[in-house]
């Protein structure tokens, strides 16, 4: 079974990526919500705060992806052809030993960092993203 999912294909075998520090933690780690609606009103004490039908918010997400090449050409063309993917902005992804769930997320390109092995086999790469929609998880 694949590790990693990107895009439909195994990012592994595709790129030569895969989950890098607190990958798990990240995506697992609880959705906020919406502010919930208030009102003020100077003839009432305190708030009202109208707290049912509470609604997920989007979030934002830095995932760290570690490239491993069998050479340094072999590094260059799977860092090259993965940061390509990135580049098509909408990336989906899944981890199916953890779950069925299918994370669709938007890369931002920003807050990007790189580092690289001196051997030039190996590098990682951190970057953000966000969950426009956290409630769809599914198939889409």
């Amino acid at each position: 079974m694949a590790e990693l999912i990107i895009n439909g294909r195994e990012a592994l075998k595709e790129w030569g990526v895969r989950m890098g520090d607190n990958f798990l933690d990240v995506l697992g780690a609880p959705v906020p919500l919406k502010e919930f609606i208030e009102n003020k009103s100077r003839l009432e004490h305190g708030k009202q705060v109208l707290m049912d039908n509470p609604k997920l918010d989007e979030r934002e997400l830095t995932l760290v992806f570690t490239v491993e090449g069998d050479s340094p050409a072999d590094y260059q063309a799977k860092k090259t052809a993965f940061y390509e993917e990135l580049y098509k902005g909408k990336i989906d992804i899944q981890i199916p030993e953890n779950s069925s769930d299918i994370y669709h997320l938007l890369y931002l390109g920003k807050s990007v960092s790189y580092a690289q092995s001196l051997d030039r086999t190996f590098g990682k790469i951190s970057a953000k993203f966000c969950e426009y929609n956290p409630s769809n998880r599914v198939v889409g």
